[in-house]
């Protein structure tokens, strides 16, 4: 059987962690998108205040496969 797949990219935020976040991204992509399938994990960021790290994203291209 073949299938088509998408790439799609969004940016997810967690005020705890990376892994945090990518859970976040991927939890929320799988709400709207039909048929996620993996995300490649393109850039890691931090947000910093007063010298500490208050909030980490991540950008993500989501891969879903295209309904038949």
């Amino acid at each position: 059987m073949s299938s088509v797949a998408r790439v799609t990219t969004i940016t997810a935020f967690s005020e705890t962690s990376f892994e945090d976040a990518v859970a976040v991204g991927i939890a929320r992509s799988a709400e709207t998108l039909r048929g996620v399938k993996g995300a490649w994990v393109k850039e890691q960021k931090v947000k910093v205040e007063g010298g500490s790290v208050v909030e980490w994203s991540v950008t993500l291209e989501v891969t879903f496969v295209l309904d038949d």
